[in-house]
């Protein structure tokens, strides 16, 4: 890889202009990381409904034009000044979620949440830590994402958002511990920590739901059921170790979702987890929950100004009803957990994968695929 260190790098990059538009993949020019900053060469990336998400124009905190892109992987090309954590060559997945470790921040030094606020306020705002952006074109200076923008050949972003991990492992699937695969696997072992003969129901089956199901069941789960309207995903689901398949639009006129699931149940399910961001779901799978104890996981993020509801009834009765980001993990010390546990075989993640494509330029393709419900990650 040729060194570019102090300088200013031009590269590919899909650029998202305005929402609802195609991505444009522009020539731009990456400046050289500043002081706890790192520049990384990406090498593979996996498309997340987030990055839809934030397209669409739905994401409060949306900024155009942004390079998105957050779920990747690729290998530290320069560092700035008092960077100790990597070195150039490391093995990196950039994580949303930063873990700045500092004694002062009682997030990081907390076990109970990874939300560690070091750079959300500027991060938020599409910018480094420092209140600029690195990447320009004829100037302009375009927005970051996430702390991460990997639709980009090179990105740079804080040394605490880097998770460094073993120099054998494969980019192209460890990309996908850099968000959708590791949420869904922490809500169900970090969040929740769901325990062995539990009953679980998941809605939604896309990459997020689906490693609910696999971490449910590597827990021992007694019964998953797999919730979705698109019957297609059920033998996805199955292999991945759902015991029962509904998808709600098949039920009996007049009985919900939740109705429907208690009745199977008696009481409801231990845990419960909604992976579709929509808030008449997540009110279902909160109502599905076993009468006493049971917990509902809000995984899925919602358009800006929805809100959700329910009886405090529900509460009273002992339903608990909690969120998750990042499956809770803290990503500088857990994610590299996730890598190795990959690479030992006690975690296979390549089912996952269901297409592949080569190039920036099929970013668009991409996202068709996406849309059309049949991708769980490219």
């Amino acid at each position: 890889m040729p060194s570019f260190e102090g300088l200013p790098i031009q590269c590919k990059a899909a650029v998202a202009w305005a929402p609802n538009q195609p991505l444009k993949v522009e020539i731009i020019t990456v400046a050289p990381p500043k002081a706890n900053e790192v520049r990384l060469k990406i090498f593979a990336n996996a498309l997340c409904h987030t990055d839809l998400y934030t397209l669409s124009g739905q994401d409060p905190e949306g900024k155009f034009p942004c390079i998105l892109g957050h779920e990747a992987a690729g290998i530290v090309e320069s560092i700035g000044p008092d960077v100790t954590s990597v070195k150039v060559g490391d093995k990196v997945i950039p994580c949303y979620t930063p873990e700045c470790r500092a004694l002062s921040c009682v997030f990081c030094q907390s076990p109970k949440t990874n939300l560690c606020p070091a750079i959300r306020g500027t991060q938020g705002q599409g910018l480094m830590p420092d209140g600029t952006t690195r990447f320009s074109l004829n100037g302009e200076p375009i927005y970051h994402f996430m702390g991460c923008s990997t639709f980009s050949e090179y990105t740079v972003v804080a040394e605490i958002s880097c998770a460094k991990v073993r120099d054998d492992a494969p980019l192209d699937k460890i990309c996908l511990f850099g968000c959708g695969v590791s949420t869904g696997l922490g809500a169900a072992w970090k969040t929740c920590n769901i325990e062995s003969g539990a009953t679980v129901a998941v809605f939604g089956l896309g990459a997020v739901g689906l490693a609910v199901i696999q971490a449910s069941k590597s827990r021992g789960a007694s019964k998953i059921f797999a919730i979705d309207m698109n019957s297609a995903k059920f033998e996805s689901a199955k292999q991945l170790g759902a015991t029962d398949c509904i998808n709600p639009t098949e039920l009996p006129p007049g009985t919900t979702i939740q109705q429907h699931i208690v009745s199977l149940t008696k009481w409801g399910v231990d845990y419960s987890f909604d992976a579709t961001g929509n808030v008449q779901v997540m009110r279902a799978a909160l109502e599905c929950a076993h009468r006493g104890w049971g917990q509902s996981c809000v995984i899925g993020v919602a358009p800006a100004g929805h809100e959700i509801s329910t009886r405090p009834f529900q509460l009273i009765t002992g339903r608990q009803w909690k969120g998750t980001a990042f499956g809770g993990f803290k990503s500088r010390t857990e994610v590299p957990q996730l890598v190795e546990r990959y690479m030992s075989g006690d975690l296979p993640i390549e089912h996952f994968i269901t297409d592949e494509l080569e190039g920036i330029e099929k970013i668009n393709d991409a996202i068709d695929i996406m849309h059309h419900g049949k991708c769980l990650r490219a």
